[in-house]
């Protein structure tokens, strides 16, 4: 089996277009959307939820006041200013980590696990997805991506999918270093800007440093000229492969209002070649032809 992570230094790529153009792509692959912070996958690929699950992680500091004997000693050790006066813990500003209960001398501090946020197991046109919902502020996106993609390997061993395509967080923090650990190849989307190649510059870092294989796509490329050949020269310095350019092209936008991948909006234009021959350079890969288990005739169409 392999694993597919499309990712961005930031967001607003064309990481998810991108992803949902190859889900409709490939054949006998599960999806997963470890985008949990602004999961969007979900848009296109309108998934019928067939099982929704509990998220659990974090806990969050609750006093009780019939053993409380007003101390002051939790006050005095919180650091994000998170008990008031009157010994209430306000659940925002906790940052759950648990001094205050190891440090009350009355054991007068619960410290339950909290629910953060849902993750799903859906069916959807181009086959079975899973992807999740991080409640707004929540933490430990890290952890639930790490969730998501157990699952879509379990759903894909079971399913006996051959691949599995997961649309990727942006930047390089917590989420994204979840999201590419174990992953077969890294396809990072990038744009032709200054910004662009700045934040390329740390994924491929980040990628180096986990040893997982990156390969550039450079979205909008016609946008600036000069800019995409910078990139791609970068690309080459830092031996990264490069998969292709995609023009700037309206149909995404339009295809995305629609709920649509790009092959299932209008007419085929110029861009669809080129997110095929993108495809194409992706399943032919060394990293993905170990094993042979893309046959490229029945892959692309």
């Amino acid at each position: 089996m392999r694993e597919i992570v499309i990712i961005s230094g930031k967001g607003g790529t064309g990481k998810t277009s991108l992803t949902a153009a190859f889900a409709s792509l490939a054949k006998n692959s599960v999806l997963c959307d470890a985008d949990v912070d602004a999961a969007d996958l979900h848009l296109l690929m309108q998934p019928e939820v067939r099982q929704r699950t509990d998220f659990m992680g974090g806990c969050k500091a609750i006093i009780n006041k019939d053993l409380c004997t007003n101390c002051g000693t939790c006050i005095d050790l919180c650091r994000f200013g998170a008990i008031s006066e009157q010994f209430q813990v306000d659940a925002i500003r906790c940052e759950g980590c648990g001094v205050c209960v190891d440090f009350c001398p009355v054991a007068a501090i619960d410290f339950p696990v909290q629910r953060c946020g849902e993750w799903y197991l859906s069916e959807t046109r181009f086959g079975p997805m899973v992807h999740a919902r991080l409640g707004i502020g929540e933490e430990n996106s890290g952890k639930l991506v790490s969730l998501v993609r157990k699952e879509a390997r379990q759903l894909a061993e079971k399913q006996g999918a051959d691949l599995i395509i997961t649309d990727g967080p942006p930047g390089i923090g917590c989420p994204v270093i979840a999201s590419i650990g174990g992953a077969t190849v890294l396809v990072i989307v990038v744009e032709p800007t200054v910004s662009g190649i700045h934040d390329m510059e740390r994924v491929v870092d980040l990628a180096a440093h986990f040893k997982v294989p990156g390969m550039v796509c450079v979205n909008k490329f016609d946008l600036n000229i000069k800019m995409t050949e910078a990139i791609e020269q970068l690309a080459l310095r830092r031996n990264v492969a490069v998969l292709g350019r995609v023009s700037f092209d309206p149909s995404f936008t339009r295809s995305m209002v629609e709920g649509k991948t790009l092959f299932e909006y209008g007419e085929p234009t110029a861009t669809w070649q080129q997110v095929r021959d993108i495809w194409t350079h992706i399943t032919s890969s060394p990293s993905m032809n170990t094993l042979g288990i893309v046959d490229l005739k029945s892959s692309i169409q």
